[in-house]
């Protein structure tokens, strides 16, 4: 197909309650895609016939409809970032916009995102932002980068197309607002089990090419409970959790994930100030895992870090520096590495 041409890669897994708002919002889009790839993880409910329902009412109203429909049937389950993978490779248009099983696109998305991809040969990988509605639909009152609480600089830095030190900071791409050109795939495939899949392809989009923040919510991204990974903008409480949190596991796979992305960047042959940050960033991280379990005794490794600058550019500032000295310890078992959580947003 011609680079123009767009696929929706959907992964399903018993989400018969919302799926058919989701394909009938895919399928009203113009231009309409060529092609609705899902990728079934296993569902025991109705959501495969929904979206085989919903497909054919579609084409039954508009014969001229290109979208054909292919699903396939994953069983056993291979888990949200393996069936994403497989479901994005799967995809034959030039162009592959990702979609969860229970948002709602609003009209003009994939258009929108396919416009920037014209204007920016260099662009592999483009986000919006979403509005957080419930789950029968009802704005929320903010946005998904509202939730993870984006700074002016952070969004500015994306959609500036700069998006390289801002993600090694922290992720703010979701998978549900994404359209990514075909050929990232030649960098970012395979997908590490250790990393959540939008997150890696971001990253290396933007260390190989140009990743950009469309500001507008073109999606209703759905928090319904029940969500694989939601949003909430985290209120004091929450914070104050996460300085209880045992850090060592957290630690050990920040500084195993970093050390891949070094490493499939020198596999990549990158430029050497772009290999550089990788590089930083995976040694930044290397260091926070070494730091003494007694909490005193990390004082001076993460204050130098903090007047180096490390923290600030390649952690959360501040927040991350009282983490590493006042977190306690904790075990360091043994990793589970399916469907890692989303460190970036931690």
């Amino acid at each position: 197909m011609a680079d123009a041409s767009i696929s929706v890669a959907m992964c399903t897994r018993n989400g018969e309650r919302f799926v058919a708002r989701q394909v009938q919002s895919i399928l009203n889009q113009r231009p309409a895609p060529l092609e609705l790839v899902v990728g079934d993880d296993a569902s025991t409910d109705g959501t495969v016939a929904v979206i085989e329902r919903e497909h054919a009412a579609a084409l039954a109203a508009d014969s001229s409809l290109p979208s054909s429909l292919t699903i396939i049937r994953r069983d056993p389950a291979l888990g949200v970032t393996a069936n994403f993978a497989a479901t994005i490779a799967a995809c034959s248009g030039g162009l592959i916009a990702l979609s969860d099983q229970d948002d709602e696109w609003m009209p003009g998305k994939l258009a929108a995102l396919a416009a920037a991809f014209t204007a920016d040969p260099e662009l592999l990988l483009a986000h919006t932002d979403a509005r957080l509605v419930d789950g029968d639909g009802v704005p929320l009152g903010n946005t998904l980068l509202d939730a993870l609480e984006a700074t002016r600089a952070e969004r500015e830095g994306l959609a500036a197309g700069e998006a390289l030190p801002v993600l090694l900071r922290r992720n703010l791409v979701t998978g549900a607002t994404v359209m990514l050109r075909r050929s990232l795939l030649e960098s970012a495939a395979p997908v590490p089990a250790e990393w959540v899949h939008d997150e890696w392809l971001a990253t290396v989009a933007a260390a190989v090419g140009r990743v950009r923040l469309l500001p507008e919510p073109l999606i209703d991204y759905r928090q319904h409970g029940a969500n694989e990974i939601g949003a909430r903008r985290p209120g004091l409480a929450d914070k104050l959790a996460r300085l209880r949190e045992p850090r060592a596991e957290r630690a050990a796979r920040l500084a195993h994930r970093t050390a891949l992305l070094a490493e499939r960047g020198r596999a990549l042959g990158l430029p050497a100030a772009v290999q550089a940050q990788l590089d930083a960033k995976a040694a930044h991280e290397a260091r926070r895992a070494r730091l003494p379990r007694v909490r005193v005794a990390r004082v001076p490794a993460v204050l130098a870090g903090a007047v180096a600058g490390r923290y600030g550019r390649y952690s959360r500032g501040a927040m991350d520096v009282l983490r590493d000295l006042v977190t306690p310890a904790g075990e360091l078992p043994v990793m589970t590495l399916a469907d890692p959580p989303r460190e970036g947003t931690a």
